[in-house]
């Protein structure tokens, strides 16, 4: 899988959020009641969607299923003016990243973030940093089709 180890800027997000497990994953809900109001936001950065998983500290450290963490469905804007109603702000912070471009159904995304976290990450000269993940889903993000592509952003910092 092709990798670039890049430091992303700081962005503004505007969009929903909810707190689910693994176990319980509540994605498909948040996306279907993001999308139909995401025309409601004025001052959106272009029409790249990201999908950001904030983690508490320590979140990595036992795998658990039913650990809970916030899933956002967000858009870029330019500023935090105009918010819509239901809707919440959240500042991305800069940082370096590992940004990894996945193409394939969502449905097998799962084996990717295996792979990422029990394969590359250990071999790598990196750490998991304590950051929100996110994913770029772009022009050619399709969901579940076998010929989607996104972005899957992983913060790291060196291991020494």
């Amino acid at each position: 899988m092709k990798y670039i180890i890049e430091h992303l800027p700081e962005r503004k997000l505007v969009g929903k959020r909810l707190k689910m497990t693994f176990a319980d994953n509540k994605t498909g809900e948040l996306w279907k009641s993001f999308m139909p109001r995401c025309n409601e936001i004025q001052n959106a950065v272009g029409t790249t969607r990201y999908s950001l998983q904030n983690y508490k500290p320590g979140f990595f450290d036992l795998v658990n299923p039913l650990a809970v963490f916030e899933k956002w469905a967000t858009v870029e804007v330019t500023d935090f003016n105009d918010v819509p109603p239901e809707m919440e702000t959240f500042v991305l912070p800069e940082g370096l990243y590992a940004v990894f471009h996945y193409k394939g159904s969502s449905a097998s995304a799962e084996q990717v973030f295996h792979y990422i976290f029990g394969t590359w990450l250990p071999a790598s000269d990196y750490l998991l940093d304590d950051r929100p993940h996110f994913e770029i889903l772009g022009e050619k993000y399709k969901n579940c089709d076998p010929d989607s592509e996104e972005d899957i952003c992983i913060p790291i910092k060196p291991k020494n």
